[in-house]
């Protein structure tokens, strides 16, 4: 694949979130409960203080900031490794076709969006456990390059099989919602990646009908 320069004149934005993501999964290794306390997406019903067994009183809770440090921490290499992989296929043709600003709106309003999905959820639910993982604005880069580009035809890791993007993004759709109504793939937050490409097509659908208007003018 091409890897093009920025408009700045940088490496691509892509680029730089996945080194950063993985120079942050690093610091997470290296001090992982202060990382998981601080950073990882935590409910909003979470106690101040919970206690866990490796480590014992921890206080914890739901901040701000979380709605976007929450992606740049990840469950092992595995989890990193796929996450970092589909930044790297799906986002930097898209960065290009849409330029570096949109770009970085896109995944980090996917990124945020996928955040307040997994709250609610957790809210109805009434669990407290913390989220992490970048899986939500990259479900919604999915689902962009299934929009801009629905004819490509992509090669599956598992299984190595060809398909069309367009049925691609469909299917995994369909499979996540389908998984996170019938629990199977425990410990995944399936409604968080519904919530990535959910407000990515909101925003999507915003900005056409936006473009739409500016060039009738």
């Amino acid at each position: 694949m091409e890897v093009q320069a920025s408009k700045s004149g940088g490496p691509p934005a892509a680029l730089l979130i996945l080194g950063i993501t993985v120079a942050a999964y690093f610091f997470q290794m290296a001090n992982f409960v202060e990382a998981m306390r601080l950073f990882a997406l935590w409910p909003l019903a979470t106690p101040e203080q919970m206690r866990f067994a490796d480590v014992g009183v921890l206080e914890t809770g739901f901040e701000p900031w979380q709605l976007i440090s929450y992606g740049f921490l990840h469950g092992g290499i595995g989890h990193l490794f796929f996450n970092m992989f589909a930044l790297y296929m799906f986002g930097l043709p898209i960065e290009r076709a849409w330029g570096t600003r949109r770009f970085l709106v896109f995944y980090f309003v996917c990124m945020a969006g996928a955040g307040l999905v997994q709250l609610t959820v957790a809210a109805i639910s009434g669990e407290v456990y913390p989220t992490i993982g970048a899986s939500g604005a990259v479900f919604g880069l999915l689902l962009a390059f299934g929009v801009m580009y629905p004819n490509t035809t992509i090669m599956l890791l598992i299984p190595p099989i060809p398909m069309k993007a367009k049925y691609f993004v469909v299917g995994y759709g369909i499979l996540t919602l389908l998984f996170g109504m019938t629990g199977v793939m425990p410990g995944i937050a399936h409604f968080a990646h519904l919530g990535g490409m959910l407000f990515g097509l909101a925003l999507i659908l915003y900005w056409g009908r936006r473009d739409f208007y500016r060039r009738r003018q």
